[in-house]
């Protein structure tokens, strides 16, 4: 496997995490925006929500869920170039900065998890979560990226 072929695939790996990130990022502020129309009067409200709603389908639709796909193709793509492919064989997994690096996309594909069942709570009717819890935790995605990021770029880890 040549190194060329690795950092194209490394790139789209990056590019599709940049979309996963934006995603998760911004979709919390939806549900923030969302949760506090309950105070207000038909019929802006029932319109306002209905906007709302709908930009949420489209962002984990169209954006947030491909992404996340694209995201663990390239990377599963990567670790398999490097065992078979660099011949590092799977003790390359169980490297710390590695395994730290999986618990974080583990984390990730976690919170993503919580915000679709959200969303269909959302869409129910049934959530009961708040403007200000959605404005506390909008920061997560970037918390668990930051201990992605540094375990990868100085092969720091938690241990």
């Amino acid at each position: 496997m040549s190194f060329e072929v690795f950092n194209v695939v490394r790139g789209l790996h990056i590019l599709a995490v940049v979309a996963w990130m934006a995603g998760m990022l911004f979709l919390p502020r939806l549900y923030a925006y969302d949760a506090e129309q309950s105070g207000k009067a038909e019929p802006l409200k029932s319109e306002m929500q209905g906007l709302l709603r709908i930009w949420q389908r489209r962002l984990l639709k169209i954006i947030i869920n491909p992404s996340m796909a694209a995201t663990w193709v390239f990377g599963v793509w990567m670790i398999l170039i490097h065992v078979y492919g660099f011949g590092e064989g799977w003790g390359f997994v169980a490297r710390p900065w590695m395994a730290t690096k999986l618990l974080a996309v583990v984390a990730l594909s976690g919170w993503h998890g919580f915000l679709s069942g959200e969303f269909r709570r959302i869409q129910a009717g049934t959530s009961v979560r708040s403007g200000r819890f959605w404005r506390m935790t909008n920061e997560i995605p970037f918390l668990i990226a930051v201990v992605a990021v540094l375990s990868v770029t100085t092969e720091w880890t938690l241990g």
